[in-house]
């Protein structure tokens, strides 16, 4: 029997260093970035984010039949739309869900499979990607930061419920800060916790192929600038990009690194 040749995948890409991981790991993906957001450099074609029709048709043409989706996507303004008549009737349905990050991007998910293709997370990508429990580096929590990450985990997991993000800035038991629309950066730098901990964890119920919780260099830098002490972060339901980079910079700076398995 002659075997199946692998699928031809897709990836519709934004902002952010994740992208350039997944191409890394396969070169012969088709990349279509989307306009404004991705680099250049990256992308075999880019296209406004409102023509979903002219994209769809744009990665039949390259013969895809899997899609990953991978980078910083950030809500649009219904002003800076340009819709084709596709985008326009997706839009259409996406409005009762708009408010709701994990929704929305449940529901863009389901746009992407009703157009006809296999949708691929990260897990199925890149799955040596995904955070492990333990370590990264050689700074370990103490008991009592041990028990700051519990804290904010169980905060973290009833933010995420609300749909509103998935990460909380916790010291001495409380949860001081909580993510928003802005990101981790923004409640970083709004927030600065010196001695405090980050805490990044999945929306319960959140469909894992897109937008997990993500940490990398620039993860470790804001931290190092806020004077936080470590990051916590949820095994197998987590990014970290450049590991190795990552745990060496943490180390440099003081600061750890953990995956709590849930």
């Amino acid at each position: 029997m002659i075997p199946a040749s692998p699928p031809k995948i897709g990836l519709i890409a934004s902002g952010g260093r994740l992208p350039e991981l997944l191409r890394e790991a396969r070169p012969d993906m088709f990349v279509l970035g989307l306009e404004g957001s991705v680099d250049p450099k990256l992308a075999d074609l880019i296209l406004p984010v409102g023509k979903a029709g002219a994209i769809f048709a744009a990665l039949r043409q390259a013969g895809c039949t899997h899609v990953g989706m991978a980078g910083l996507f950030l809500r649009p303004s219904f002003a800076g739309l340009r819709l084709d008549w596709t985008g326009f009737r997706i839009l259409l349905r996406l409005l009762p869900v708009w408010g709701g990050d994990a929704s929305l991007l449940a529901r863009v998910l389901a746009e992407v499979e009703r157009a006809g293709f296999t949708v691929m997370g990260v897990p199925e990508l890149r799955p040596d990607l995904l955070a492990t429990a333990g370590a990264y580096g050689r700074e370990t929590p103490s008991d009592k930061e041990r028990t700051d990450i519990d804290a904010g985990f169980a905060a973290a997991k009833a933010l995420g419920r609300t749909e509103r993000g998935q990460a909380v800035l916790v010291r001495d038991g409380e949860v001081r800060a909580k993510e928003g629309r802005g990101g981790t950066q923004a409640l970083i730098r709004n927030a600065p916790l010196p001695g405090g901990i980050l805490v990044k964890a999945a929306m319960p119920g959140q469909d894992r192929r897109v937008d997990l919780p993500t940490i990398g260099l620039d993860t470790i830098d804001q931290a190092k600038r806020a004077g936080l002490r470590g990051i916590a972060v949820e095994a197998g339901a987590a990014i970290v990009m450049d590991r190795d980079a990552m745990a060496r910079a943490a180390d440099a700076a003081g600061i750890f690194v953990y995956g709590v398995a849930p």
